[in-house]
């Protein structure tokens, strides 16, 4: 008997949530629902998409939905519902209306799938990660933040730009809070093996860490209204894709800590192994004393978020 098609469901239909709709469907992950309070533009948009895979030549499902019943049933449930970034604000800004924002797509998750595995991309995100953890009861191994793969992957496109090579032999790691005290590590991060410690001088390196951790910034800059979408949702699609496939590949998630790294009982991003059941395996790495001290300080901005948000809880 040939098994059911998986379900991925997208709560929140605006420009990363479409845009990982759409990536999801073309990497033919199973059928999805995309999830908005907004009158049928989760439908439109939906549909939209559809009418796409005749030239994509993609067989997936795609459907719009405002009624959180429609989340039954999803294996993965990706979260990018939320206020966005505009210029001048901080991830922390979006602190109080993005909690209670999380707040609601918990209770829906909870009552509607409470067997997914979450993916986390609503900012401020390792706070998200701990408020939805909390509010739905989960295992700590079902909800995963997505910061690592997209600040690695902002680095590795500036690392590109740097060298003028192409970005398929490119691999970058960066750890830590998805903000401004997150860690790039250049020794890990390699040019078909090659660490760019070999390849780029030191103040240039220190150049693009900068970059990197500027990196959503930027774009907001650029933007004037909004912030990134393309590259946001593609992080998370390929996490939801090493889930539905269980790939089992290792990629930079936020994840709950319970004395990895030295930290107990906080939302940092490390090197996890995704698989079928969610986080399978979180990677170790033996970081430098000036690395670990890096981890630990961005650990601490975290910790201290997690802090305000339960005085206004």
């Amino acid at each position: 008997m040939i098994g059911r098609r998986k379900k991925i469901g997208v709560v929140g239909g605006g420009n990363v949530g479409a845009s990982c709709a759409l990536d999801c469907a073309q990497r033919e992950l199973g059928d999805v629902v995309m999830l908005d309070i907004v009158p049928d533009m989760p439908q439109g948009k939906c549909l939209d998409m559809f009418q796409s895979a005749p030239i994509g030549r993609f067989d997936a499902k795609l459907t719009g939905a405002n009624d959180p019943a429609s989340l039954e049933g999803c294996d993965v449930v990706v979260v990018t519902s939320g206020m966005p970034r505009k210029p001048g604000m901080s991830r922390d800004d979006l602190l109080t209306k993005n909690a209670e924002i999380i707040g609601s797509v918990s209770e829906n998750i909870k009552k509607h799938c409470p067997d997914a595995i979450v993916i986390m991309v609503a900012n401020p995100l390792d706070v998200m990660c701990w408020h939805l953890h909390k509010k739905t009861g989960l295992k700590k191994q079902r909800v995963i933040g997505m910061a690592g793969v997209l600040d690695s992957s902002r680095m590795a496109a500036f690392v590109a730009m740097e060298l003028d090579v192409s970005i398929k032999d490119i691999n970058a790691m960066v750890l830590g809070g998805h903000g401004d005290t997150m860690v790039p590590l250049s020794r890990f991060t390699t040019v078909s093996g090659i660490p760019i410690t070999e390849l780029i001088a030191k103040d240039r390196i220190e150049a693009i860490n900068q970059r990197t951790r500027q990196g959503g910034a930027e774009i907001v800059a650029l933007l004037k209204q909004g912030s990134a979408y393309y590259a946001p949702g593609s992080a998370a699609a390929l996490m939801a894709e090493s889930i539905v496939k269980d790939q089992k590949r290792v990629l930079p998630c936020c994840a709950l800590l319970e004395g990895e790294y030295g930290i107990k009982d906080n939302w940092v991003g490390v090197p996890c192994k995704l698989g079928q059941n969610g986080i399978e395996k979180i990677i170790e790495l033996k970081l430098t004393d000036a690395e670990a001290t890096e981890l630990k300080k961005s650990s601490e901005a975290v910790r201290g978020t997690i802090d305000a948000l339960k005085k206004l809880l």
